[in-house]
């Protein structure tokens, strides 16, 4: 089963985090099918770069994780 969820990218004290599409099986800092969007907890921006391919990715069978599904609620994102 597909996972969209977030993947670590920053340095040490200064997280950053991309949205990936990725198998659930996988561990975190694994290899990802394709980066969806990404995440700045010091900034509070999130992205998400394609829409129309997270989307597609939902309606396939894909599914949010806790914490990405929470932040496109609170940035007011459909999908």
């Amino acid at each position: 089963m597909l996972k969209i969820r977030l993947a670590r990218a920053g340095k040490r004290n200064s997280p950053f985090f991309r949205v990936v599409l990725t198998e659930h099986t996988a561990p975190t800092k694994s290899g990802f099918q394709e980066v969806l969007g990404f995440f700045n907890p010091i900034s509070k921006e999130f992205k998400i770069n394609d829409l129309e391919a997270v989307k597609k990715y939902i309606s396939h069978g894909a599914q949010l994780s806790p914490r990405v599904e929470k932040l496109m609620k609170t940035n007011n994102i459909a999908f």
